[in-house]
This record gives C-alpha cells, sequence and structure tokens, in this order.
C-alpha cells in the first residue's frame, strides 16, 4: 500500500500567483476607476465652465438692449434697479442666473457705459469638503467664486462704444457738390465748454473735424470747388474727388498755413455705410391730430405725437414748441416769407416728412442750442429737402431718399449747426456748416 502524501509547496505557490493576479486586477481596475472620475469630473466641471458663457451673454444682451432702448432717456425702468451708481439687474436662466450692471451713463467723463455680467450655476459634480459638498472647481482670479451652496461663478467686465449715426458732419449716398463762393466745414464740441461758447459754435475754437463723406464710387464724387473743409473728405471704393483752385482740405494748420489742395491723409476711399429707411415709431396710432391754433394760423405745441396731413407756413406765421413734440406730415412741410418753428428753451421737436419739403423764412429757431433736441426725418416719399432764405438751423436731418440744397446764408453765425445724412447734398451761396461733435454721443445711434 502506497500512501501519498499532498505538495504543500505547489499549492502555496498557486495561492500566491492568484494573490498576485488579484492585487494586480485591483490595481488597474483602481487606477482605471480613478481615471475615470476625474475625467467625469473633468468634463463636469467643462461643461458648467462652458455653461456659464451662455448665461453671460444673456446678461451682456439684455444690457446693452436696455441701453438702446433707454440709454438717453431713463435706464431705471423694466426691473432695472440703481444700486450706487450703477443700474442693475438679476435674472434666472436654467440652473443658473445672472448678475448684470451698467454704469452710469455720464458718470465722471466716461461717456461709454461699462457692463459687467456675472453667471452663477451649480456644476453637477460635488466633492466633499470641511465647508460641505462644492464644485470640483479651481477659483476664478484668485478670488473665491463659489458659495458653500455650490455655486460656481464667472463674470466678464466690457466697455462698450457707441455707434452713431452722426459720426460724420456732412454726409450723403450720392454726389456732394460744393458749388458756391465762401463755403466751409468745420467742427464744435457743444458738451466741451474750450471748444465751444456756452454749447454754441464759436469760431475762435472751433475743431477741424467737418468731415464731408459719400457712399459714391463715381468719378468726381465730391467736388470740393473752393470750399474750405476743415476735416477730410472720404469716397466709396475708387471714388474720386475735384478741388478747385482754392479749395483746401486738411486740419486747422493745413489752412493757417494758406495751404491748398487736400492735405496728405485727410482723403481716403473706403466709405461703406447702409443707411436704413426711416419710419414713423408710432405710425400705427396713439396721435393727436389737433394744435393749438389761432386766427393768423400760427401754432401751440404743448407734446406729444401729432399727424397732420400737411404744414405750409407764410408771412409771419409762427410754430411753437412748449415740450417734447413729434410731428408726421405726409404731405410734407413749407416755410416761406418770415414765418419761422420756435422750440423753446427744454423743449424738443422732431419732424417726420413724407414729401419734399422746404426750410425756409427765418427758419428752426432752438432756443435750446442743442443739436440733437431737434430733428428733420425724411420719411420715402421726401426726395427733395431744401434750406435757404433766412435760414438758421441747429439740429440734424437724416432722409437717405432726398437731394438735399443748402443756399444763400443764414441771417445768424453758424448757418447750419448739426449733422445731416442725404441722398445728395448741393450747397450754394456762402454757406458755413458746422459740424456738432456732441451728436456722437448724444446724437441717435447703438451701443455695441
Amino acid at each position: 500500500m502506497k500512501l501519498f502524501v499532498e505538495n504543500k509547496k505547489v499549492a502555496g505557490n498557486a495561492l500566491l500567483v492568484c494573490l498576485l493576479a488579484t492585487a494586480i486586477v485591483g490595481i488597474i481596475l483602481s487606477a482605471y476607476l480613478t481615471l475615470l472620475k476625474a475625467q467625469t469630473q473633468s468634463v463636469a466641471r467643462s461643461q458648467t465652465w462652458n455653461t456659464t458663457v451662455s448665461i453671460i451673454e444673456a446678461g451682456m444682451e439684455e444690457a446693452i438692449a436696455h441701453l438702446n432702448t433707454h440709454g438717453d432717456s431713463n435706464l431705471l425702468c423694466d426691473g432695472w434697479q440703481l444700486s450706487g451708481t450703477k443700474y442693475v439687474m438679476q435674472r434666472n436662466v436654467g440652473d443658473g442666473y445672472y448678475n448684470v450692471s451698467i454704469e452710469s451713463w455720464f458718470a465722471g467723463t466716461n461717456c461709454n457705459p461699462i457692463i459687467e455680467s456675472r453667471a452663477f450655476i451649480i456644476p453637477p459634480v460635488l466633492i466633499a469638503s470641511a465647508e460641505g459638498l462644492i464644485p470640483f472647481v479651481a477659483q476664478i482670479n484668485g478670488d473665491n467664486t463659489f458659495s458653500s451652496a455650490g455655486k460656481m461663478g464667472r463674470g466678464v467686465r466690457a466697455q462698450t462704444t457707441r455707434n452713431s449715426l452722426f459720426s460724420k458732419g456732412l454726409v450723403a449716398k450720392g454726389r456732394i457738390d460744393l458749388n458756391g463762393n465762401n463755403i466751409m466745414t468745420d467742427s464744435y464740441d457743444s458738451l466741451d465748454p474750450t471748444h465751444s461758447n456756452g454749447g454754441l459754435y464759436e469760431p475762435s475754437v472751433r475743431k477741424a473735424n467737418g468731415d464731408v463723406a459719400t457712399d459714391s464710387v463715381l468719378t468726381n464724387s465730391i467736388n470740393v470747388g473752393n470750399a474750405d473743409i476743415y476735416g477730410k473728405v472720404s469716397t466709396g471704393p475708387k471714388g474720386t474727388i475735384s478741388v478747385g483752385a482754392n479749395g483746401s482740405v486738411g486740419d486747422a494748420a493745413w489752412h493757417a498755413a494758406g495751404n491748398h489742395g487736400v492735405e496728405p491723409g485727410f482723403s481716403t476711399d473706403d466709405m461703406n455705410v447702409a443707411f436704413p429707411v426711416a419710419s414713423v415709431p408710432w405710425a400705427g396710432g396713439g396721435y393727436l391730430t389737433s394744435p393749438d391754433t389761432n386766427s393768423s394760423g400760427s401754432m401751440t405745441f404743448y407734446g406729444g405725437n401729432y399727424k397732420l396731413s400737411s404744414i405750409s407756413l407764410s408771412s409771419r406765421q409762427t410754430v411753437t414748441i412748449l415740450g417734447d413734440v413729434s410731428i408726421w406730415v405726409p404731405n410734407g412741410f413749407t416755410m416761406n416769407g418770415q414765418s419761422e418753428i420756435d422750440i423753446a428753451p427744454g423743449a424738443k421737436l422732431t419732424i417726420y416728412t413724407g414729401a419734399p419739403s422746404n426750410i425756409g423764412g427765418n427758419g428752426l429757431l432752438n432756443s435750446t442750442f442743442d443739436a440733437s433736441r431737434c430733428s428733420v426725418i425724411g420719411l420715402p416719399g421726401c426726395t427733395s429737402l431744401s434750406f435757404g432764405g433766412n435760414a438758421g438751423y441747429i439740429g440734424t436731418i437724416y432722409a437717405p431718399q432726398a437731394d438735399f440744397s443748402m443756399s444763400g446764408g443764414g441771417s445768424t453765425a453758424y448757418d447750419f449747426a448739426g449733422a445731416a445724412i442725404t441722398k445728395s447734398v448741393t450747397m450754394n451761396g456762402h454757406f458755413n456748416f458746422h459740424y456738432d461733435e456732441a451728436l456722437r454721443i448724444k446724437g441717435p445711434g447703438r451701443v455695441e
């Protein structure tokens, strides 16, 4: 009888191999799970980080829309609150929210509002800490931008720019012909006491930004003639400029030296701007039709929106504006004789004309001395607009379908102070055009 004894050495080796294999598999699984956890956290962090961008953008867009709607009137509306010198708004977006602020429009010397938009969101992956559950994210800019409640924060601060409609003085879609004698364009700044006289044009402190520009690409798109342009001239691509023997285009030093022609660097052919068709924003209704009228035909407007078929002033008839007034005249308006439109201090006038019109007589007398408070807007039917007689004007003209003619020379020292955009321009006689640079800030435009 033979007895067999178990080989314990072999069994021990097998157990050791199994333990080693199990340990290796465990290490691999542990490493894989750790990698998977890190990857999950990284993806979650990235997704949350990217999600805040859309919330930040929503805050920025609301602030820009608010500025474009109410920026030159009243920002304290539509749910916005004033906190110190900033207007603020908080709004929920999905699982997060944004806090957005607008620095006051005219805070100090800053005329371009600063917008701060901050987004807060709870990430889907949280980790344990002494403070409880917090998002697995790093600090931003060295600040703890997440709270103990587990919100992650991210923000953007941006200074806006204003794309002004009246960024140049005398602008046309087509040809500009400065055809008279002693014609001049220059500029002033009614917001700057060193370049105006109490907000009025003053020759002794004028500036040389009375730019003349056209979209035209034709030969002789701008005929400077013998005019003095204190500023630059611009045409569309490959458009050209003609200058007479005594014409001059350049800065103040160029003119002071008695130079003729175009100063180097003061002529370009890169003008390419689209001018939208004008419309009456309240044409759908809600307007008045009967201003106060006396026996001589003179009218008084106390404020509000008005629609009159037309306005025809002659002799000594007067229109007096005593409030914020908009007048829509589908069949146009004319001024002759010694008639005039008087805008009282503190008042404002906007005329929407739907037909050829004439500013004559004694003109539109703007006692506010603010070009942004007197506007003539040409609707598609306004194909011509003339300006002459004894008319003096402080204001703006936007009539992209109108051929604009200026003749004679006003009885005032300014002739035309403000800005104009029309289809074409023809100047005759001895006319001075003074661009108010403050319209880049006070005039119509969009914040971007």
